[in-house]
């Protein structure tokens, strides 16, 4: 019976593990899509957006939580002249969160998919 709570134990610490896993992927791909979004509302093309879009997800880095992330791009349009609300950058931010956890979970499908 202890090899069974074992075996359990073990693989709610798998889950865990993998949840923790796809919360901070999902986190960084957020972040990355919402500094896409935000650079093309200061402008941005090409290039620029994905090297923007870079700094964006390196900025959620220095503290826990989201709020490095909108000081970051609030600060960003001011420089750029660029006229967006506050509340419209949190908006974005969680329905690209929704985004993001749906991109994530199919990079983890099973072996890709493909069963024929």
């Amino acid at each position: 019976m202890s090899d069974s709570f074992h075996d359990r134990e073990m693989s709610f610490e798998a889950k865990n593990k993998l949840d923790e896993e796809l919360k901070f992927k999902a986190e960084a791909r957020r972040d990355k899509l919402l500094g896409q979004w935000a650079a093309e509302k200061m402008g941005m093309s090409g290039a620029e957006v994905a090297a923007y879009a870079k700094t964006v997800v390196i900025a959620d880095l220095d503290e826990p939580g989201f709020e490095d992330v909108i000081r970051k791009i609030m600060a960003d349009f001011a420089t750029h002249g660029t006229t967006v609300s506050e509340d419209e950058v949190r908006t974005e931010l969680e329905r690209l969160m929704g985004v993001a956890i749906e991109q994530v979970k199919g990079d983890f499908e099973p072996l890709g998919g493909d069963h024929g």
